[in-house]
């Protein structure tokens, strides 16, 4: 599913690399795209470092502004994929186990997105 920027340009989820699966620990379902998840939050955390500094220099109120917008639906776009990804993988691999843990699995995903929402 393609997400849309502050400037109403489509954001493809991001994508694997082809050696994803090559580390230890938990899979998760953003595991797979972890590298593109943290090359975007560190875009968004340089964006946020930005907006202190206009502040600091004492730009225009609504350039602020703009500059938070950006950010906020940088940060939708990131929390977007991951609703998707862990729908894709935990979500579905819960409701294969069992119908009850496909069913918190939801649940969880449910009150995940009423708190995206309310954000």
């Amino acid at each position: 599913m393609a997400v849309t920027t502050s400037t109403s340009q489509p954001v493809d989820a991001p994508t694997a690399p082809p050696d994803a699966h090559a580390h230890a620990g938990p899979t998760h379902g953003y595991t797979p795209a972890k590298d593109e998840y943290l090359r975007r939050l560190r875009r968004v955390e340089g964006q946020v470092r930005g907006i202190a500094r206009m502040v600091d220099q004492d730009v225009y109120c609504i350039d602020v502004l703009t500059q938070i917008a950006a950010v906020t639906k940088a940060l939708q776009a990131v929390g977007i994929g991951l609703v998707e990804d862990h729908l894709s993988h935990c979500v579905v691999d819960a409701a294969r186990q069992s119908p009850e843990a496909g069913a918190e699995k939801v649940r969880e995903a449910s009150a995940a997105i009423a708190r995206l929402v309310r954000s």
